[in-house]
This record gives structure tokens, C-alpha cells and sequence, in this order.
């Protein structure tokens, strides 16, 4: 009797996890394919009738620079705990501060 009620026990165990549809992919058929690291970015620039390319690409790559969206990618690289991230933050805030006093100085210079 009880080797009867452990074989019934380890089938219905094993119907069970066939059965279960968790470890199996699903098929998707038309799926829109998007990546996790996709950014939704908005950089553009309007080329002028005439304009050379040159000029065109450097007033992107401007554009791209004062978006952040470079410098962000590249600290989102590797992974960063928040005493690093704050870190960075104490020393950009620094340089930020330093890069606004220089520009202050050249302007007191300029104008007087």
C-alpha cells in the first residue's frame, strides 16, 4: 500500500512539472523587438540648402555633448554603488564651480 501511494506521489509530482509552463519560452510571433539599453534620445540638427556637411556634423556632435547623453552612457558602463556615484558628484560639482569662477574672472577682466 504504501509503495503504491509513493509511485502515485512521484507521478502526480511529475505530471505537475510538466504541466507547468514557466521554464518553457513562448513563442512570440510579431513581437517588436526593443532593447533594455535603448535611450531615448532626441539630438537632431536641420542641414541648410548649401550648408557643408562639416559644419553640419560638428554642430551635432554640439548638440550630442550638451545633451549628456554620452557621459551618462559612459558611467552607466559599469555598475557604480552610491558612494562612488557621490563621489563623482562632489568632484564634478568641484570642477563645475571652478570652470564658473575662471569664466567670472575672464568676464571682470574683459570689462573693465
Amino acid at each position: 500500500m504504501r509503495v503504491t501511494s509513493l509511485l502515485y506521489a512521484i507521478c502526480a509530482a511529475l505530471i505537475s512539472f510538466s504541466t507547468v509552463s514557466a521554464f518553457t519560452p513562448t513563442p512570440t510571433f510579431n513581437a517588436k523587438l526593443s532593447s533594455s539599453t535603448s535611450l531615448n534620445v532626441k539630438v537632431g540638427v536641420t542641414v541648410g540648402d548649401g550648408e557643408p556637411i562639416e559644419s553640419a556634423i560638428r554642430r551635432f556632435k554640439r548638440e550630442v555633448n550638451k545633451s549628456g547623453h554620452l557621459i551618462e552612457l559612459r558611467h552607466k558602463r559599469y555598475f557604480e554603488n552610491s558612494q562612488e556615484k557621490r563621489k563623482r558628484k562632489i568632484v564634478q560639482a568641484r570642477q563645475r564651480r571652478r570652470l564658473e569662477r575662471m569664466q567670472r574672472k575672464r568676464m571682470q577682466k574683459f570689462s573693465a
